[in-house]
């Protein structure tokens, strides 16, 4: 939240994108970014990048080097692990069929492929099944339980899913099925009767591990699960326990792609997870890196925006399971041909999903005015793909900076996603509704929810947002600063410098990318490139020059300004990456605003 503690930044009050700019540290910060420098011989540029995000000077080694040893805690601090466990071992001992019934989108297809891992190396029968998005929609089914059941499961673990499916774990029930949920999504004080709720998101649970996805918490169970078989003397020289660090690549996919804060534990998940990556010994992974055209060692950015759109690819708009089966897969013609059915699955989805983000945006436009006044967007359509009505959710946000949601309709009712931005409780509010019969069904957690809802009550949806948000939303648009962690020149922006400041990553949720200010750079050199996108150069006054590039900005008041502005001198803001062409690595400013010096300011 900007304060005047917090100085504007170049004396930048109101950006092209009507922000103000204010330096990441405030005088505290700036007293912890000196000590660090001077204690731990860190540079300037990594002082205060680690001191902006709350690092102590005694804190920085732990900071940079996260173990899993010393971040994770003892499973069972987890309420119900015991007895998930229990059950576990028993059907694992007794060679029962265990059924996984997991979610469709990557945090669910890494949660499945987790557990089907470990009991693929204890022996144990098992069947996977990820519901059909538009037939069976979120979460464990009836139908779907019995057609488990009928394939000869006793045991029916729910990933990413189950903490609220009354009515089809009564019929599990009905079927002799005992039923244990890992889950992380929010959930009400009335639980289903089931053998097992693993979820620090569960209101009795005090684990203080609410900000772990479901896969997190998955390798939670399975440590629990493997430390007890383990004390059963299950695990043999014939028989040897398998490796559960190597898990960890397919834990640092769900995490990163799931969004959820990279701090703690989650953070030790990802940086270990990247080195296991680095290894490419999934072969699952390993064709997915290679038809995503990954280049170089794997980063955050790889996982969030090439691998895990892959994996969505198929739960958003054709086969559900193909995320988890790449994800279990050994052999490599198998796992070339699936990789390459979800790259072009994801060709397809990108196709449809720039027409439904079109559309919608205009009605988001039309519906909040020229002044663009409300708390929250709530688009619909009877003809949007109801697989890409998330990834409209966030365009949407990103475009408006409020909390959005995108609703197909098919008939009477739709099916809706929501992302919401920090400081608004979007899981919060959409229990809420659902307590209040505004919708049928939803849930989710801070920054994402889904929910489906009767056609006639959607105005009665979008009035509840309003009145129920319009408080917190003002709060957090009003505190909407760009803060920026230093200054740089294209002279001093070198790929040795970017791989310093990644040793503070992963970068995402809850550890923010590091921002950084050019000062009064010329642009020599603006233009539209690819979908919508902006390229610019900009040159020092001591005549070096950086690339930078504005994603689907072209048409959007920073790229309309930066076109204008073509050969003057602008500040820009963003964060910076390593361009690999060809071989040779380049500085890539990935721009995130600009304003114009004091003197050009109106």
């Amino acid at each position: 939240m900007p304060s005047a503690a917090h100085r504007l930044f170049l004396d930048v009050d109101r950006s092209i994108l009507g922000r103000p700019w204010r330096d990441r540290l405030d005088l505290a910060g700036q007293g912890r970014a000196q000590a660090i420098a001077q204690l731990q011989g860190r540079s300037d540029i990594l002082s205060r990048v680690l001191a902006g995000r709350g690092v102590e000077p005694d804190q920085v080694e732990g900071f940079l080097d996260p173990t899993i040893r010393v971040l994770m805690p003892d499973p069972d601090v987890l309420r119900g692990m015991d007895a998930l466990t229990d059950r576990l071992a028993r059907a694992i001992r007794a060679g029962e069929t265990v059924a996984i019934f997991g979610d469709y989108d990557v945090d669910g297809a890494c949660a499945s492929a987790l557990v089907g891992e470990f009991l693929q190396a204890t022996g144990t029968p098992f069947i996977i099944h990820i519901p059909d998005r538009i037939f069976e929609g979120y979460g464990p089914n009836s139908e779907a339980i019995r057609a488990l059941a009928t394939q000869g499961a006793s045991v029916l673990v729910t990933v990413d899913c189950g903490t609220t499916s009354f009515e089809p774990f009564a019929e599990a029930a009905k079927l002799g099925l005992d039923v244990l949920v890992i889950d992380h999504h929010q959930a009400p004080a009335d639980l289903p009767p089931v053998t097992a709720i693993i979820n620090p998101n569960r209101q009795d649970d005090l684990s203080g591990l609410g900000s772990l996805c479901a896969t997190g918490v998955a390798y939670m169970a399975i440590v629990a699960l493997n430390r007890r078989l383990r004390n059963e003397g299950f695990w043999t020289t014939a028989r040897p326990a398998p490796d559960l660090l190597a898990a960890l690549d397919i834990v640092a996919l769900a995490t990163v792609a799931d969004v959820v804060p990279l701090w703690g534990l989650n953070r030790a998940f990802v940086v270990k997870g990247l080195a296991v990556m680095r290894a490419r010994s999934r072969p699952g992974l390993r064709a997915l890196m290679d038809v995503a055209g990954m280049d170089g060692p794997p980063r955050p950015y790889h996982l969030g925006f090439m691998l895990g759109p892959r994996i969505n690819a198929g739960g958003r708009i054709g086969d559900a399971a193909l995320g988890a089966k790449l994800l279990l897969l050994r052999d490599e013609a198998e796992a070339g041909r699936i990789a390459t059915e979800l790259d072009r699955l994801n060709r397809e989805r990108q196709a449809i999903e720039v027409v439904a983000a079109s559309e919608a945006e205009a009605e988001a436009l039309a519906a909040l005015g020229l002044e663009e006044e409300g708390a929250a967007v709530v688009t619909a359509s009877d003809n949007w793909h109801p697989g890409i009505v998330g990834l409209v959710a966030s365009r949407l946000k990103e475009r408006f900076g409020r909390p959005a949601f995108a609703i197909h309709f098919n008939g009477p009712t739709g099916t809706g996603s929501g992302r919401s931005i920090l400081g608004v409780d979007l899981g919060r509010i959409v229990r809420a509704a659902v307590e209040a019969e505004i919708l049928i069904k939803g849930g989710g957690h801070a920054m994402a929810a889904g929910i489906t809802l009767a056609r006639t009550r959607l105005g009665d949806f979008r009035a509840f947002l309003e009145e129920r948000l319009a408080s917190s939303v003002a709060e957090a648009r009003t505190g909407d600063a760009l803060f920026i962690d230093a200054a740089l020149t294209a002279g001093g922006a070198r790929p040795d410098l970017v791989h310093e400041i990644e040793q503070a990553g992963p970068f995402g949720s809850g550890n923010p990318e590091p921002v950084f200010v050019f000062p009064a750079h010329r642009l020599v050199d603006v233009a539209q490139v690819g979908a919508g996108h902006l390229r610019i150069t900009a040159r020092s006054g001591d005549n070096r020059t950086i690339g930078g590039i504005a994603f689907r900005a072209a048409e959007r008041p920073l790229g309309q300004a930066l076109l204008k502005a073509r050969g003057e001198n602008v500040h820009l803001a963003g964060s910076l990456a390593i361009d690999r062409w060809g071989g040779v690595e380049r500085v890539q400013l990935r721009l995130l605003d600009a304003a114009f010096p004091e003197q050009r300011r109106v």
